[in-house]
């Protein structure tokens, strides 16, 4: 009698110390025909304040203290008043965009976006991947432009890449979520793109198709939706937040999930893998938070682009007086 009291008291308390996990298991929406429903509008740009990459004082440190988390919120609350202020002095070649067009995010523990290595720090280059970051790096700053094919594609609005897309951004952050019987779609509000991402565990298409977005496939593990992305072009970049900097190869094969941690946030994770390009993997990890309210605007980019044919016109007038 004495035993079966014990075990029944186990079996209570078993049954009571469900974690958080588990618990949202228990009430993940569903959609009409079974899977998880993770439909919305997830905007990342409350993670915009974080990073990319850990500053090299805090090692493994993947958290901030109580102290430096002060100092991030103090430092976001002083930009934000600098943002507001009627009037802002800017110098006649500053071209980058104004800092009150950001979409102001919020003061985060996290320390970094990059959460593997367990520094917070991408992986070192290869030698191939050395020489084409530092041709990428050259070729953004010359002036000397014979034509549009010299520009990124992201200069040419032709895309930022899935990783330049998902990434926190300076501002039109919104990534889009939707689902239909055997398909996902996601769709991101900056250059406008959408990947339709099949459920069905078919194969990839054959290697000699390449794109910027490469050829997605995906699948349910448990109530986590995981994407594997091959295919690549090799011609987006990797590194901040628009795909700039280190450029990608067309060995790179990127395994994203996406899981809800809770009714109306959405962790998301990629992991980078590109072995002609960096030494070893490397994982972004982010939360986002649904915002029925958020609307997607029109980027207008390839019909507003007049910075590349200004650009370009700046050259030929270069040339002109050599």
């Amino acid at each position: 009698m004495f035993l079966r009291g014990i075990a029944l008291v186990v079996a209570m308390v078993a049954v009571l110390d469900l974690s958080a996990s588990a618990q949202l298991a228990l009430s993940t929406p569903r959609t009409p025909w079974g899977d998880p429903d993770l439909q919305g509008i997830w905007p990342s740009g409350q993670m915009i304040e974080v990073p990319f990459e850990r500053p090299v004082e805090l090692g493994t440190r993947a958290t901030l203290n109580d102290a430096e988390f002060a100092m991030r919120e103090l430092l976001l609350e002083r930009q934000t008043e600098t943002d507001a202020a009627e009037f802002v002095t800017r110098g006649l070649t500053d071209v980058t965009p104004p800092q009150h067009w950001r979409e102001r995010g919020l003061a985060s523990r996290q320390a970094s976006l990059v959460v593997d290595p367990s520094n917070g720090r991408l992986p070192a280059l290869t030698e191939d991947g050395a020489e084409r970051a530092e041709a990428w790096r050259q070729r953004a700053n010359r002036t000397d432009f014979t034509g549009p094919e010299d520009f990124n594609p992201y200069d040419r609005c032709i895309t930022r890449g899935i990783l330049g897309a998902a990434f926190p951004n300076i501002y039109s952050t919104g990534t889009e979520i939707l689902q239909t019987p055997g398909y996902v779609v996601i769709r991101y509000e900056m250059i406008h793109e959408a990947r339709i991402i099949p459920l069905d565990r078919r194969p990839h298409v054959s290697d000699r198709i390449r794109s910027y977005l490469g050829d997605a496939r995906g699948r349910w593990d448990g109530d986590t939706l995981v994407v594997e992305t091959t295919n690549f072009n090799g011609r987006t970049g990797s590194l901040g937040r628009n795909g700039n900097g280190n450029p990608t190869s067309d060995a790179l094969t990127l395994v994203e999930r996406f899981r809800l941690t809770a009714a109306n946030t959405l962790q998301y994770q990629v992991t980078v893998d590109d072995p002609k390009t960096f030494a070893r993997p490397w994982t972004v990890a982010f939360p986002m938070t649904r915002d029925r309210e958020y609307v997607f605007y029109e980027y207008a980019c390839h019909e507003g682009n007049y910075a590349l044919a200004n650009m370009l016109r700046a050259a030929r007038v270069s040339e002109q007086r050599r």
